[in-house]
């Protein structure tokens, strides 16, 4: 199965959003896709005082269409907007390592390939005793990373990259994402980036982009079923 693994720089810098894009220009492509979140946190109320939603499942669940049960699209999910292992303590519960990966494994009959959304950054802990990256190494997708248009993004984006270069894994791209409507340093991350690190394409998001996303260095659309690839361990 193919597979594209998305880190971000930080939390909040976009990548749900840029998850959905993907997933909806794949699933227009016809190909069979899922999306996977391995564990979340951070509920909000639901709808007349419902049941506890967590935005990032029901974003997913909706760009593949709604046909899949969204416990396969993420069956852990814990409701402070904390690192999973410290929100689930809050609850008296854990993290269960087993599920985050078998939880993966349901997939394998379904589709030919997968997205998977992390948590927070390249570090975050998703357990007691693992990170995003300790995950990443384990499934061996290639990793896109999202990073947000701001000051400082240069440095955390080089960092990231370099993290997941040392990690063994192949970096797919970058996706410099506005996540607001105030814009800063739009051309010059960019420049400063890519003078620094070798980075297959870098794609810019303006906010409120809904349209496909497309490579800052030559404008062509991004192919990003070719850009998934088969995993490099033998987790499958």
């Amino acid at each position: 199965m193919r597979g594209l693994l998305i880190t971000g720089t930080d939390t909040d810098v976009g990548k749900t959003y840029v998850a959905t894009l993907i997933a909806k220009q794949l699933v227009l492509q016809q190909h069979r896709v899922g999306v996977y979140k391995p564990v979340c946190s951070g509920a909000v109320n639901g709808p007349a005082g419902g049941e506890p939603l967590w935005n990032d499942v029901e974003f997913l669940h909706d760009a593949i269409g709604k046909n899949f049960p969204k416990d396969c699209i993420c069956p852990q999910k814990f409701n402070a907007a904390l690192a999973p292992p410290v929100s689930a303590q809050q609850e008296g519960r854990t993290v269960d390592e087993g599920l985050l990966y078998s939880g993966l494994q349901k997939w394998k009959d379904e589709v030919d390939g997968i997205i998977i959304e992390g948590v927070g950054g390249w570090k975050c802990p998703i357990s007691e005793n693992l990170t995003l990256a300790d995950f990443a190494q384990s499934v061996g997708f290639p990793v896109l990373v999202v990073a947000a248009q701001k000051l400082g993004t240069i440095n955390h984006t080089l960092l990231t990259v370099e993290s997941i270069r040392a990690s063994g894994l192949h970096v797919a791209g970058l996706v410099l994402n506005q996540p607001t409507s105030r814009s800063d340093c739009m051309e010059s991350n960019a420049e400063q980036i890519l003078k620094f690190a070798e980075i297959p394409f870098l794609s810019l998001v303006g906010f409120g982009h809904e349209t496909e996303l497309r490579c800052e260095q030559t404008s062509a659309s991004i192919d990003w079923w070719e850009s998934m690839s088969k995993s490099t361990t033998s987790f499958y």
